[in-house]
């Protein structure tokens, strides 16, 4: 039986048909592949970058526009700092709201703030007025105060509780500060 030998690897075979097996499956030329040029891979790259870059940014802002701004229902971070009054013209501190809802002039009961946004809103003509009153009707406990960057027109706050308004309703400004 006549022995076929490899001449690249220096193998011996014991036919032509063991040869040439072995020569395709260690020694045959592999197939050119269609190759894409680089430009397209760059491209293609580029493209999927700025996707998921827009993808991000997008679903950040998107995160952050819909985060509504109202006034602190809890005390964490407060100081012990009184305003000047229970009724305010201009706005209270977030802070000193925070103490308040602790203990309306630094001792007294839990305190209630009305704030209001009529910079944003538009109030109708004696709401802040209508708001005032409920200061001089509870003035052991009831802050009124303007609250601009507020997404509400009127927000009732007390300690770990909050109701939003859209308008003035005596009924259930009343049955929020006493506890309805």
């Amino acid at each position: 039986m006549p022995k076929t030998r490899c001449e690249i690897c220096d193998r011996n075979f014991k036919n032509e048909e063991a040869l040439e097996m072995h020569n395709k499956a260690k020694h045959s030329s592999p197939e050119k592949k269609e190759r894409k040029p680089i430009i397209t891979k760059k491209i293609r790259n580029w493209t999927i970058l700025v996707v998921v870059l827009i993808v991000i940014i997008g679903g950040i802002y998107f995160t952050f526009a819909n985060i509504k701004t109202l006034p602190p229902t809890d005390m964490q971070g407060h100081i012990e700092v009184n305003p000047p009054s229970h009724v305010m013209r201009e706005p209270m501190g977030d802070l000193i709201q925070k103490h308040m809802l602790e203990h309306a002039d630094g001792s007294g009961p839990p305190g209630i703030i009305i704030n209001y946004n009529c910079k944003d809103y538009n109030c109708d003509v004696g709401l802040i007025e209508k708001l005032e009153a409920f200061a001089d009707k509870y003035p052991a406990n009831v802050y009124v105060a303007p609250f601009p960057k507020m997404d509400a027109k009127i927000a009732l706050t007390k300690l770990g509780k909050i109701q939003v308004l859209d308008g003035y309703d005596e009924q259930a400004i009343e049955g929020f500060i006493q506890g309805f």
